[in-house]
């Protein structure tokens, strides 16, 4: 052997040596020496917090193409922060939810119910990243709502007189697609998604505590702080006042027509009889005297809201009826919306009613122990604007992953059939009335929409609604359903629900009588004209 092959051979057995060294001490770190290292308190990088956490993800898009949230490199120890751009932070907090890096906290909206796709992980087998041994990759989720809705939602409900909640929903019911979603508070996720541990669990702690760490505003209507965690849309439920009057008048249709073509003659009030306490007497609102009329039917007492009118359907329905329809629409379920903490809204049981005409009344007109999210009413809309039936809900669209295939698709499909078709029309009809497109008198959004007609706008279904909680006459709940267009023969694309509560002492000091009309129509109004591309 030569010199010069010796000296190979020498260099060539040392680095095979320095390679088995470098082996032997990595498995050493890496295995056996893990839980020491990572318990060792020299350790600065924080090892409570899970591995993906310092990893990228994929960025959130909305329907016309805004980043709604990306990872951005940075220099500490947890190598990406979560970016938030600042127009839109706030607006998409309830839909985007927020991933804090620097705390292992649960994310909430897109960025939990849809963490597999944006999180790093490991291509599909048998795709061709996988065969060209690409590692891992991020998806990006594109949602179904537009930045131009969203912000035309959040400007009119931030000039709204909101002061203790209230949230606005507008969807297609043809595919249950999300089209905008506000509610009030809103935060800024940026806030939660700095690398810095304490300030991040301490502000967390203080938002999850106000009002008592729920998600409902306060009976009373009292101005108190509230969580901005809280989605308005789809977790604070209140009483859907006249609302309720669509499933009431569904009810009539599909379970006794007769009452359809019962007529009604003006009254202020109605007693009960055999009853006693402060529910065995129903009066129209603002003690007004309903129909306007003699001997009406079934559309001029719609139209006019009048509760004497439907408490007496209610107690004529009875409570099966009732509930059946109810449940029917939504009622008791939760929406199988594609963001976490949706609430059930709630129709009394049969216990709690008991054999009480009263309370029979009171469900009938969105009172009593009656409960909806501003989601539910939306979804009642959609049910009347399509053909009675329900279409799941949903803010996401598709996920694309980095090469620009999509490698999921959201298929809308039906969650419920509420009701019949023919019922649904003959609703539908009823409800243009409301907005005075029929003819009819002393409508309760006739004078909402009498601009909106006087401009050519197409034909709005629609219901107003005031709830009054408790004893109270002033502080309300006020509502507003609309469905468009809605003309016979249309096809109804867009369904809307509004409600913003009014405290007692915004109404007294205001000196009028809120309305679902004089409410909640204004940040209804532009939200419907944007998504139906009236300019």
């Amino acid at each position: 052997m030569s010199s010069m092959d010796r000296r190979v051979t020498w260099v060539g057995t040392v680095l095979l040596l320095c390679f088995v060294l470098l082996f032997v001490q990595m498995n050493n770190l890496q295995v056996r020496q893990a839980a020491a290292l990572n318990a060792n308190p020299l350790n600065s990088h924080i090892t409570s917090v899970p591995s993906t956490f310092f990893e990228p993800r994929g960025e959130i898009i909305s329907a016309d193409g805004y980043v709604l949230a990306y990872s951005r490199p940075s220099h500490d120890q947890y190598k990406y922060l979560r970016v938030y751009p600042t127009r839109t932070a706030d607006m998409f907090s309830d839909i985007t939810g927020y991933y804090a890096n620097a705390v292992a906290a649960a994310p909430l909206g897109v960025e939990a119910s849809y963490n597999n796709y944006l999180e790093e992980h490991a291509p599909p087998a048998g795709s061709l990243e996988a065969l060209l041994g690409q590692k891992t990759e991020t998806d990006n989720v594109y949602l179904t709502i537009s930045v131009k809705l969203q912000e035309a939602a959040m400007k009119s409900l931030g000039a709204s007189v909101v002061k203790v909640g209230g949230a606005i929903v507008a969807l297609d019911p043809r595919t249950g697609a999300i089209l905008a979603m506000s509610g009030y508070p809103y935060y800024d996720p940026n806030r939660l998604s700095q690398h810095k541990p304490a300030t991040v669990n301490a502000l967390a702690t203080i938002w999850n505590s106000r009002d008592g760490g729920t998600c409902a505003a306060p009976e009373s209507g009292q101005q108190v702080l509230l969580n901005p965690f809280c989605n308005w849309a789809t977790q604070e439920t209140n009483a859907p006042g006249s609302t309720m009057k669509v499933i009431t008048s569904s009810a009539v249709i599909a379970h006794d027509p007769s009452i359809e073509h019962q007529t009604f003659q003006p009254v202020s009030s109605i007693p009960y009889p055999n009853c006693t306490g402060q529910l065995c007497s129903i009066q129209n609102y603002d003690k007004e005297v309903c129909p306007p009329v003699k001997s009406v039917g079934l559309a001029q007492v719609l139209a006019s809201s009048c509760d004497t009118a439907y408490a007496e359907i209610g107690y004529e329905l009875g409570y099966n009826r009732m509930a059946e329809e109810a449940r029917s629409f939504g009622f008791e379920q939760v929406p199988p919306i594609d963001i976490p903490n949706a609430q059930a809204s709630s129709f009394p049981t049969s216990t709690e009613v008991g054999d009480s005409t009263a309370y029979e009344g009171q469900e009938a007109i969105g009172q009593y122990d009656d409960s909806a999210t501003v989601l539910q009413m939306a979804l009642v809309a959609s049910a009347i604007a399509d053909n009675g039936v329900i279409m799941a809900p949903h803010v996401v669209s598709r996920a694309v992953n980095p090469y620009g295939q999509t490698v999921f698709t959201y298929h809308p499909h039906i969650w419920l059939r509420a009701t019949s078709t023919s019922t649904a029309e003959q609703v539908r009809q009823l409800m243009t009335g409301v907005t005075g497109a029929t003819g009819l008198q002393d409508t309760t959004a006739g004078s909402l929409f009498a601009g909106w007609y006087a401009f050519g706008g197409p034909t709005i279904a629609a219901k107003t609604g005031t709830a009054e909680p408790g004893a109270n006459t002033c502080g309300t709940y006020n509502w507003l359903i609309a469905l468009g267009p809605a003309a016979k023969g249309q096809t109804p694309t867009v369904a809307v629900a509004a409600m913003i509560p009014v405290p007692p002492s915004e109404c007294s000091a205001a000196g009028y009588s809120p309305t679902g009309a004089t409410v909640a129509g204004p940040v209804l109004l532009p939200v419907l004209q944007a998504a139906l591309g009236i300019k």
